[in-house]
């Protein structure tokens, strides 16, 4: 089975009207290489996204272009990318090929597939600007940093995320949207995650205080003035010259007054 990965987002300047939601182009490129590589494997590509029931309206949309099946994953909050990743493979655990943007309009993380790719114990290639057909596997081409490329010998099971414009989605025709309108889209409710995150308490710590600069024109004065932060610690602060022998005696006498020594 060939998976087309499909995250529906809302319109940055309409957000809040699910008119002008849809995929973003790199999710378009995904869809058509799994439409292609279907055709030239003789095998059906289910069409996937997570989201509310508007959400419905991209998996139409890739009935209409030639997906055989469409699944969507209920989900009316944020969930995060490991949570979304592990949600696609049991939707779709089979899968052999796993088509994904690698990037969206919402400025997402572009990190589900490369975490769709260790839930399913897949190979993995992230970021491809070029694909070529090598029997049952693929070529991929990778962009790195300095103008740099790496290519890469995809076999299945494989997730491959592709940049956008690196393949334009098919029109549809007119029947085959007709068609696509009254078609049954599969709805997955996930099961609620095995595993909740405790909570850490710590203890509470008040903000810092905001202090004036100490004032003296000698750095010995305003090392008095920091030490001298109350009145009873101001009192403790005075000169005193006296021999070595007496020094040392009125020291020991004034750390047995602060409570230092017995």
């Amino acid at each position: 089975m060939i998976l087309a990965c499909l995250k529906w987002v809302t319109h940055p300047g309409e957000p809040h009207d699910e008119r002008f939601a849809g995929i973003s182009p790199a999710d378009q490129s995904a869809l058509e290489f799994a439409l292609v590589q279907a055709a030239a494997l003789g095998l059906g590509v289910t069409a996937v996204t997570v989201g509310p029931a508007g959400a419905e309206k991209v998996l139409r949309d890739a009935l209409a272009c030639g997906a055989q099946r469409a699944v969507r994953i209920h989900s009316a909050g944020t969930l995060s990318s490991a949570e979304v990743a592990d949600a696609l493979a049991a939707a779709a655990p089979a899968a052999r090929w796993v088509w994904c943007g690698d990037y969206s309009l919402d400025r997402g993380t572009g990190s589900v597939p490369a975490y769709l790719a260790a839930a399913l114990d897949a190979q993995q290639a992230l970021g491809v600007i070029s694909v070529a057909w090598q029997g049952d596997g693929v070529v991929a081409t990778r962009r790195l940093d300095g103008g740099r490329r790496e290519l890469l010998s995809v076999a299945a099971p494989a997730v491959i995320s592709v940049e956008g414009a690196t393949a334009h989605l098919r029109r549809a025709g007119l029947g085959a949207l007709r068609a696509a309108a009254s078609a049954t889209i599969d709805v997955v409710h996930p099961a609620a995650p095995a595993h909740i995150d405790e909570a850490v308490v710590r203890a509470y710590r008040p903000r810092a205080r905001a202090l004036a600069a100490p004032l003296g024109e000698q750095p010995l004065d305003r090392l008095r003035a920091l030490a001298a932060t109350g009145a009873a610690t101001a009192t403790r602060v005075e000169t005193v010259t006296l021999a070595p022998p007496a020094a040392a005696a009125r020291i020991a006498a004034a750390l047995r007054e602060w409570g230092y020594l017995d």
